[in-house]
């Protein structure tokens, strides 16, 4: 059974994680995820996509990723704080992605618990994303209780460039 950890990555991020990221978000467009990049995705972009991103988290937001037991980045979440001050309650989900190798392992689970508890312990009460109508994601926010609040047709394309799709928004309030 393989063992996992979830962490906060900082900046600088090794060039290492920097590599596993960008692997990981190439991943996750070929499979046609809905995560803001069309195909083809080179190594190159989403290393830097991903080298802008955590330079970017404010102190209140965390890069968080789940590391097998060789110490390689096979999932990630990203928990952005809200940026205006009078909402510091406030914070927003994004880039929940897993490995097409490592998934049905309840990794995105893992993640998204540890996102929320990471949110709580940042006094954020509320937390929102959104994701493509339909998919696995929805499933997912579902199960954990997550709250719809409605669907924004023809959203954005799929990855793969050829059609639309419907995003749903989230919400979920935390303890506190």
């Amino acid at each position: 059974m393989m063992t996992i950890a979830i962490e906060a990555l900082t900046d600088p991020a090794l060039g290492s994680d920097l590599d596993a990221l960008a692997a990981l978000l190439v991943d996750a467009v070929a499979a046609n995820a809905a995560v803001s990049f069309l195909q083809p995705l080179s190594l190159d972009q989403a290393r830097a996509y991903w080298q802008n991103a955590i330079q970017a988290l404010s102190p209140r937001s965390r890069m968080l990723v789940c590391r097998d037991d060789q110490a390689h980045i096979i999932a990630c979440v990203m928990l952005h704080a809200a940026w205006a001050p009078n909402q510091p309650h406030r914070g927003e989900i994004s880039k929940v992605l897993v490995h097409r190798a490592h998934r049905d392992r309840g990794l995105a689970t893992a993640l998204m618990q540890a996102a929320e508890s990471a949110a709580h312990g940042l006094g954020m009460r509320l937390l929102t994303l959104d994701a493509r109508a339909g998919g696995a994601a929805e499933a997912l926010y579902r199960k954990l209780d997550w709250v719809c609040i409605g669907y924004i047709p023809k959203f954005a394309l799929d990855a793969d460039g050829q059609q639309w799709h419907d995003d749903v928004l989230f919400y979920k309030t935390l303890p506190g």
